[in-house]
């Protein structure tokens, strides 16, 4: 494997970043456009506050079992010919959710969804794994990450400014962003494969080789556990708060969903620095706690102002914390199993994505959006001792 910009590697010629990136915009739409308009979708369909749950929850649900299949056929038969049909299947699948006559129909559409984005976000950094290595490897992860954070920043402000002008369901359309990055994917994307020759048997035992290392096993819990309070306070928990204890609407809401980022941004940016300087351990050490105490602050926060400092706060946490995960699990197996393992996590995240919303639901239903706050900045709090 080569290193230098727009060489070849054993895979063919390196794909541009920009695609790569693109790839992760993609993946990241469905919970995006969908956060700031929760409130007002269960008011449209006639459903309770404790169906936000569900609502968030089923789009990544199919992940768990299909972000295992989606790794398993890449490394079988290229890149390419698994990443297109990919998009293409999360563009239609957007389409059908803004146009969904009933709460049970929008559900059926993002659970198409689901099984489209399994293959964006961890195939994006599969790419990147595949095409370059070393710290210039750990840089880019970190800068994939940090669009991920702008994009997480924007997509809700736009999509609760477009539902201001129109309505939630010109939002969820905004996945159709897909049909155009698979097109461009035909193009620049070489259509070759790992190699392997191994039978679907031999394939899984030496990725369970490399899953069953306490390393690869840490990371994998670790992830599990991010995304189930991330995913349960912060998506599912936190336009509810903001639209019960502040009155906001759709479009404050997202603005203010989007602020996170900031720090989000910051920290994924600069990962490679960091990470030089802090190493591994201390640096998710550090944050989790820091997302702990965001988490506490948004809870307690008398005012939109503070909730917005403790935002940016969570940013600095999640966009130091995850893209370093990630940089660890992509280096951790070798190219002709590297997609296979990365979908490893992403399944146990996609899980955690799944039980993060539905617990969270039913919490904030039984006690309060505040409450569930507080119990999430304590379960980060534990993680992170």
């Amino acid at each position: 494997m080569t290193t230098a910009a727009g060489t070849s590697t054993q895979l063919g010629r390196r794909p541009p970043l920009w695609f790569i990136f693109s790839v992760t915009v993609a993946g990241i739409l469905s919970n995006s456009v969908l956060t700031p308009n929760i409130p007002d979708i269960l008011s449209d369909f006639g459903q309770p506050d404790g169906r936000a749950g569900l609502l968030v929850a089923v789009s990544p649900l199919p992940g768990v079992v299909m972000a295992p299949i989606i790794g398993i056929l890449a490394d079988r038969f290229g890149r390419r010919r698994v990443l297109l049909p990919c998009l293409v299947t999360f563009g239609v699948a957007a389409v059908l959710a803004s146009l969904a006559p009933t709460f049970p129909a929008l559900l059926g559409a993002r659970f198409l969804q689901g099984v489209g984005g399994a293959g964006l976000v961890n195939l994006a950094f599969v790419l990147i794994g595949d095409h370059w290595d070393g710290l210039e490897r750990t840089r880019l992860i970190g800068r994939n990450s940090a669009v991920l954070t702008v994009c997480l920043a924007l997509v809700p402000s736009l999509s609760g400014l477009v539902a201001e002008v129109s309505d939630w369901r010109w939002s969820l359309a905004l996945g159709a962003y897909a049909f155009p990055i698979a097109a461009v994917g035909w193009k620049v994307l070489p259509d070759t494969r790992p190699g392997t020759d191994r039978s679907i048997s031999e394939q899984l035992r030496g990725a369970a080789v490399v899953l069953r290392t306490p390393a690869v096993l840490t990371i994998l819990v670790s992830g599990v556990l991010l995304f189930v309070v991330i995913f349960g306070v912060f998506l599912t928990a936190l336009p509810v708060h903001l639209e019960e204890e502040f009155g906001l609407s759709a479009g404050p809401r997202g603005l203010v969903l989007s602020t996170f980022s900031v720090g989000a941004t910051v920290a994924a940016f600069n990962l490679g620095w960091i990470k030089s300087k802090m190493g591994v351990r201390p640096l998710l050490v550090s944050s989790c706690c820091l997302i702990a105490v965001a988490a506490a602050a948004i809870g307690l926060a008398p005012t939109v102002a503070l909730v917005v400092v403790a935002s940016i706060a969570y940013g600095l946490g999640d966009g130091a914390a995850i893209p370093a995960l990630q940089d660890l699990i992509t280096s951790a197996a070798p190219t002709e199993q590297r997609a296979s393992v990365f979908a490893a996590w992403v399944s146990g995240i996609r899980l955690g994505q799944a039980i993060g919303p539905i617990a969270a639901a039913a919490l904030f239903a039984a006690t309060s959006t505040q409450t569930t706050m507080l119990v999430g900045a304590s379960m980060f709090a534990l993680l992170g001792a």
